[in-house]
Order: structure tokens, then sequence, then C-alpha cells
């Protein structure tokens, strides 16, 4: 039988519309600050949703030339950066270790350069197909974002990029932990990037009828969990994390934030855009990690939850958790990072696995913001309002995304 290696996480990096490093992402967070805020960069004028989590200061990484910036797609330059401020936070430098082929990159993005096909097709448009740059393709294609980072910092390992919408980043980063459990690798770069908060962006999931269309008050439009929650917020960036084998991390004497220990995935073979409403991917996809994981239901502690702000999801994934956990399931704390980021889609894991990983860490648990008229059918514990202390030693991060995908992460406190 061949060996299966612990698997344990030692940094991370994060860009987002609240905060570009690990520690002011945290700390936002535990206050209930919201990054959501009024779109710039276009007239949005005709636009029924005008508010997203973008990030109006991103600060590329000082390592990447400008030629080469420019050759890199917005979610590209986030995933850069995430990942490089990842390595750094992990204390790993790529020219001291003995064997770059194992050392890895699994990103997952759900749309990539949207920005880079609307700047192209208008020059199509007004010039002519001579004036598309040559740079188009490899520029937008949602895998330059885990090909740019193997190239930026060396890793010559594993390279994949799972592209599943909402789940992306939450696949990543199971496929990472698969591929170091099974000794391909000793550290693996992981999570998602994305940046579609662009005018087709934004008409896009606004036709689709997902966008929150309180545009007089930004900060409480993403509301997981509310009665008064008209729909999700968009956000951008990426959540970065530094996934390596025991025995690697150990060797280093690194810092270890958490273990990861199950992963299950499943998809619901329902409708393109809206989950089962019986929450049956969901739940097979929490039983399979928790079993990989060799947990009882009744030993997990936390929840971050997928909490879109959507009144079909929210209601989903909390009759999913009850279906699943039972009478242990009004134990649990439960919250929704996406009620201050707003919904970073193919990123949107990476981003809650930090902070996952950081309620693990500092034994806090971030609240999920605008809970302020609790839907009758989400009756949980979802943090609401302010941030607690209290013992985590096992918590669970879940992901659905459109197409019917669903992935769960199981991480818990590093015992020896």
């Amino acid at each position: 039988m061949t060996k299966s290696h612990r698997v344990v996480v030692t940094g991370m990096g994060v860009v987002s519309s609240l905060g570009q490093d690990v520690d002011t992402f945290w700390q936002n967070l535990l206050a209930g600050k919201s990054g959501i805020s009024a779109i710039q960069g276009w007239d949005t004028q005709d636009y029924p949703t005008t508010i997203a989590g973008q990030i109006h200061d991103f600060a590329l990484t000082a390592s990447i030339i400008p030629r080469d910036a420019r050759r890199m797609a917005r979610f590209t330059q986030f995933a850069v950066t995430a990942a490089e401020a990842a390595l750094c936070h992990a204390g790993v430098k790529v020219s001291e270790l003995d064997d770059p082929f194992r050392l890895g990159v699994t990103l997952g993005c759900g749309i990539g350069g949207i920005d880079v096909v609307e700047e192209q097709h208008a020059k199509l448009q007004a010039k002519g197909p001579r004036r598309v740059s040559p740079l188009f393709i490899p520029m937008f294609i949602p895998n330059m974002a885990a090909g740019q980072v193997s190239i930026h910092l060396g890793a010559k390992g594993p390279s994949t990029c799972p592209v599943t919408a909402c789940a992306s980043a939450a696949h990543a980063i199971g496929d990472a932990f698969r591929i170091l459990q099974r000794g391909e690798a000793d550290i693996m770069i992981t999570g998602g990037t994305e940046a579609a908060i662009s005018p087709l962006g934004i008409a896009g999931f606004v036709s689709a009828k997902t966008l929150s269309k309180r545009n007089d008050d930004p900060q409480a439009a993403s509301r997981p969990f509310d009665r008064e929650r008209d729909g999700f917020v968009m956000g951008e960036g990426a959540g970065v994390l530094i996934l390596e084998t025991l025995e690697s991390a150990l060797s280093r004497g690194a810092t270890i934030y958490a273990e990861i220990k199950g992963y299950g995935m499943t998809s619901d073979a329902h409708h393109i855009t809206a989950p089962d409403p019986e929450g049956k991917g969901l739940i097979r996809a929490m039983e399979a990690a928790l079993k990989d994981a060799q947990y009882a239901p009744e030993a997990v502690d936390y929840i971050n939850a997928h909490g879109t702000s959507t009144p079909l999801n929210d209601v989903t994934e909390t009759h999913a958790i009850k279906q699943l956990f039972g009478d242990h399931a009004y134990q649990l704390k439960i919250s929704s990072t996406k009620s201050m980021t707003g919904h970073l889609l193919g990123a949107a894991a990476g981003v809650e696995a930090i902070a996952t990983v950081m309620s693990l860490y500092t034994q806090q648990l971030h609240p999920t913001r605008n809970l302020d008229y609790p839907d009758p059918e989400c009756d949980l514990n979802y943090v609401p309002h302010q941030a607690i202390v209290c013992d985590v030693n096992v918590a669970m991060s879940n992901s659905m995304g459109f197409g019917g995908h669903n992935a769960t992460l199981v991480f818990s406190t590093y015992a020896a």
C-alpha cells in the first residue's frame, strides 16, 4: 500500500478588497469590515448593479518588471502577487530547494481574463483582426495564472488549473492535497484567483439575476442567511496557500498553521446555475470529506460556509448542514466570509480556506456581517455581527459552483 503523507499549511498570501496581506485581511474580517463599494473604472449608469468588492489600490509585487506585467491579465497579476507572498510567508526560497520539480502549482480560476477579452474585442471591432494582440490568447486563458506563477517562481513540479466556477479554488486545494499525499511533490502552491469585475462580467451576472441591487448601501448588500438578501456581490482577488508534506515542513522548521485532513467533491447533476434544492450533492461532498479525514460529524466545530447571499444557496446549504449533522448542526459555529469580501468566484475558496486556517490558528471566528433579519429557514448559529473566541479544533470549508460542482475541505489544528 502506498504511504499517505500528512499535509500541512505553512504559508498564505492574499489579495482582496479587505487587504493585501494575511494579517490585514484577517484583522479586517475579525472587525467585521466590508470591502464592498461603488464600482470604479467605467460608467455604471445603465447597470442595475453598481457595487462590488473591487480592489482599488492593488500593488503588484515588486519582482514583476513592467514588461512582464503588461503580459499578464489582472487575474494573473493577483495570482503571482499572492503566490509570491505565500512562499515568503512560508519561508520557502526556491533557489535553495534541492529539486524544483518537487514544488508544484495548482491554481483554480473560474473565468480568466475577461478584461482582456473586452479590450481585444474592441480592437477587433474598431481596427480589424490584424490589430488583435498576439498575446491575447495566452493572457486570457484561465490556466495562465498557474503557468505564470510556475514561470515567475521557478516551480517545475505538477501544475494544473481546475476551472469549476465558484468551486475552482477548492478543487485546486484538494488536488494539491492529493498530490502531496501521494508523494508526488513536497510543496504545493495552491488556491485561486479571479478578476471578473468588468463591464461584461457585471452585465452577464446581472442578466443571470444573481447580483444584489442594493446600490444605495454597498456595505449592507452582501447579507448571507438574512431574509432581506437579494443576491450576491461580486468580488475579486486571490487566495493562495502553501501546502507541504509534514516531513518537508518539519525538516525546514516551518511554522505550521493547520493540517488539511479531508477532501470531498460531487456533482448535483441538477441545473446549470441553481443548486439541488435538497442539497444532496453538498451533503455527499461533506460526508466524503469527513470520511477522508476520519472524523465523525460531531467532531466538527466550525464551518466556513459557501454563504453567497442568494435566496437559493443559503437555504440549500443550511438544509444540507442540518441533514448531515442532525442535532449537532445547532452546536456548530458557521460564518460567511463573502458577507465582507463579496463573492470572488473562482478565487472564493482560496480566501475562505485562509480564513478557515486562521480560525484554527488564532482560535477566533470572524462574524457574518449584515445578518440583521435572520431568515426563518436559516436558523443555525452564523456568528452574527461580532467575532468570537472559542475552541476550534476541526473546521470545514464548503464551496458550490455553477454546473453543480460541490467541494468540501476539512482542516484541523496541528498536533505532532
